[in-house]
């Protein structure tokens, strides 16, 4: 008993925290926004979701009212109608790719951007909810690949990886 419990405690100390996973790949450039406080303004028609995952991560389910910017094909010229004073919130899986987004965001003259902490997995996490491409609440949650699924805590959502 006592050498399961030694070997469960040696497994503990090797697991990271989903916390201490995005505090090693947030280069903090970007402010970060809190699920809660992105929830308060869905509706808010001087703040603008941006999606920043893939056609298919998208297809799958997104927050509720957010736009597509695909990370990959990202041009500029693809928010110009966004006023440069509105709040822009981006968001992704875990929050990398749309930091990088919002980056250039920024170096385009938007001042008052931000990032979902912990992208669309913290949203689920959180017990928000998130849509399907016809605006129905869905489970479903593209996790990107299983690695990253992981972050995705059991029961908060279908995981899909393809």
């Amino acid at each position: 008993m006592m050498i399961l419990s030694f070997l469960q405690s040696l497994v503990a100390c090797g697991q990271q925290t989903y916390d201490q996973k995005l505090k090693s790949i947030y280069s903090n450039t970007v402010n970060l926004v809190q699920p809660k406080e992105v929830s308060e303004k869905l509706n808010d028609e001087n703040t603008v979701l941006l999606d920043t995952r893939s056609a298919k991560e998208y297809a799958v389910s997104h927050l509720p009212n957010a736009k597509f910017i695909d990370y990959d094909r990202f041009e500029i010229e693809q928010v110009s109608e966004i006023d440069k004073d509105k709040e822009i919130i981006v968001y992704c899986s875990v929050g990398y790719r749309s930091e990088k987004i919002g980056e250039k965001l920024k170096e385009a003259g938007y001042q008052n951007v931000k990032n979902l902490y912990g992208g669309i997995f913290q949203w689920k996490n959180e017990n928000f909810d998130v849509v399907n491409q016809e605006g129905e609440v869905t489970d479903s949650v593209h996790t990107y690949n299983k690695r990253w699924g992981k972050w995705l805590e059991e029961g908060k959502g279908i995981k899909v990886y393809e």
